[in-house]
């Protein structure tokens, strides 16, 4: 054991997660390239979970930040914040939400801790739709309407959830259907729960569940989702904090694939806008967003730096076309995985979409769940010198591959090579 990781277990929590039987520290990085403290390279498939959006140590971004560091650090938002500003109107205009209010938060928990207290002041209800196998942040209201108990650790909650079939496609009790079946049993379910119960606040869903293996219902469940909403008026929340900014490639937010009936009532961001930096937030058309009848403001939501570092990098992303490149690398690299899948006994399903995509590992021979060849394939990539995340449902069983969004063709091919090697470890 490392003396820096006995000096973590002594004033960590227990339940604070640490990967690898030997962790890592990480002390510097570049582009798709992160370094350990013995000075060995890794590429980074994984990217601080999805959060170095663009690349490791972007001059852009870095310039950004020590300019706005060198005028002043932080004012809270009782006081005008010229980039908190620019990179509201941005995101608005960005987000398809008409009349659009954003809110700056510092994480995706919190983002969504707050499209919940709007949802339920507006609606005046405290009952909550959410999609089983979901992740929504770590906070009490968030745990609460999180429907993968691997990160659930309490049922009290503030919240009345009642959970929805449809975020996973191809397990559960519609697997068998075809996709128009699919999402056709999934809004009768949507129905009868409707019909058993008082009026809820909000549905709040991941167009692609993150936590949860990177899993997906077919394009438009959330479009045939919004008309029963509506009818009951409903409000649709899109969790963003994963899907945004471009990563699945086809589309800018997830929501996107669903949009048949417009956008969401409110969605939430967080992760990559940053690269890096704690920035998340809300956005909500005018309406929804100022049904506050209090007070409130963010001590450290929208600080002048992590703004700075926002507007860079989104200027960034949209000057590089990074979306188009997440759909282009990724598109290539989905395939090669997809092949090396097809010749290995463990492997279930490669799914994803653009630079976000999900390996589901089961015992051969059968559909359970296989936590082990998961940690033991994570292990065998960085000993390879690629880093890569793990998550899922019942079990965590799920390899999760979401590389920077500049991520090259080069660096692509070598990725799937070092998997494929990996996942031989294991057969």
């Amino acid at each position: 054991m490392s003396s820096l990781h006995h000096r973590h277990l002594a004033v960590s929590p227990d339940w604070l997660a640490l990967y690898y039987k030997r962790p890592l520290e990480i002390t510097h990085g570049e582009g798709r390239h992160v370094w350990d403290a013995d000075g060995r390279r890794y590429l980074d498939f994984f990217g601080g979970i999805l959060t170095t959006m663009t690349a490791h140590a972007l001059p852009e971004v870095t310039k950004a930040v020590g300019e706005q560091a060198g005028r002043i650090i932080h004012s809270s938002t009782l006081y005008l914040n010229r980039p908190m500003v620019e990179l509201a109107e941005r995101v608005a205009s960005l987000s398809g939400i008409p009349d659009a209010r954003v809110f700056f938060t510092t994480s995706g928990t919190e983002a969504n801790d707050t499209a919940l207290l709007l949802a339920t002041t507006y609606r005046g209800s405290n009952q909550v739709l959410a999609m089983r196998n979901s992740y929504h942040g770590r906070s009490f209201s968030a745990v609460g309407i999180t429907g993968n108990n691997a990160w659930s650790p309490t049922s009290l909650s503030p919240l009345q959830t009642l959970y929805v079939h449809g975020g996973v496609r191809t397990r559960g009790p519609y697997e068998h259907l075809g996709d128009t079946e699919f999402i056709k049993a999934c809004v009768a379910d949507l129905e009868d729960l409707l019909g058993h119960t008082r009026a809820p606040a909000a549905l709040i869903a991941e167009p692609i569940q993150g936590v949860g293996g990177f899993t997906s219902p077919p394009d438009g469940l959330y479009a045939a989702f919004r008309r029963v909403l509506d009818r009951h008026g409903v409000l649709w929340i899109s969790d963003e904090v994963q899907t945004g900014w471009g990563r699945t490639g086809e589309h800018f937010w997830g929501w996107q694939a669903h949009g048949e009936n417009g956008p969401p009532d409110i969605l939430t961001f967080a992760k990559g806008i940053g690269n890096g930096m704690s920035i998340g937030g809300v956005v909500a058309r005018a309406e929804v967003m100022n049904c506050l009848d209090a007070n409130s403001i963010s001590t450290f939501g929208g600080s002048p730096v992590t703004m700075a570092a926002g507007l860079a990098n989104l200027s960034y992303l949209l000057e590089h076309d990074l979306q188009g490149n997440a759909r282009r690398v990724g598109g290539l690299l989905i395939e090669r995985l997809r092949a090396i899948g097809a010749g290995s006994p463990c492997v279930r399903e490669v799914r994803g979409r653009g630079l976000m995509i999900g390996i589901e590992l089961v015992r051969p021979g059968t559909d359970e769940a296989n936590p082990e060849a998961a940690a033991a394939v994570l292990e065998a990539a960085r000993e390879g010198g690629l880093l890569i995340g793990k998550g899922g449902g019942h079990n965590t069983s799920v390899l999760r591959i979401a590389p920077p969004l500049s991520l090259t063709i080069p660096e692509a091919e070598e990725g799937a090579k070092i998997l494929a090697e990996a996942l031989r470890s294991v057969d």
